[in-house]
């Protein structure tokens, strides 16, 4: 039984699916003045549902020290935050309005399906 499929059909009256595009961090190369840059794969288009945090939530994020916009997104496919011992940052997503957001948990993930917490990215950052 597909429960997310599901959720979703309910979820999306209310607050509709948009195509996101999913940047996997890929790790870092390091540039001018021995700086790391993030590198990325190519983006892969798909739909998600971008949604507030929930208390429970809020509650997996305490203590991390993450300031800024934050929101949640559930979507087909697997996003990963940081992973130190893989070298690699948070994956990026861009969605419908063009703005930018990196995840930083990991919220649920199963086979099908993740959610992860995101938070918005400034122009140029």
């Amino acid at each position: 039984m597909d429960l997310r499929g599901l959720a979703n059909g309910v979820s999306s009256t209310v607050n509709p699916n948009q195509t996101v595009r999913v940047s996997r961090s890929t790790g870092y190369t390091i540039g001018a003045g021995r700086k790391q840059v993030p590198s990325y794969a190519a983006p892969v288009e798909g739909p998600g549902q971008v949604q507030a945090l929930d208390g429970k939530d809020l509650q997996q994020l305490d203590g991390l020290n993450i300031q800024g916009t934050i929101r949640a997104i559930y979507l087909r496919g697997a996003l990963a935050g940081v992973i130190r011992p893989d070298g690699t940052g948070g994956d990026l997503v861009e969605t419908a309005d063009g703005q930018t957001w990196l995840v930083v948990k990991v919220l649920e993930s199963w086979p099908t399906w993740t959610k992860a917490a995101i938070v918005l990215q400034m122009p140029g950052a």
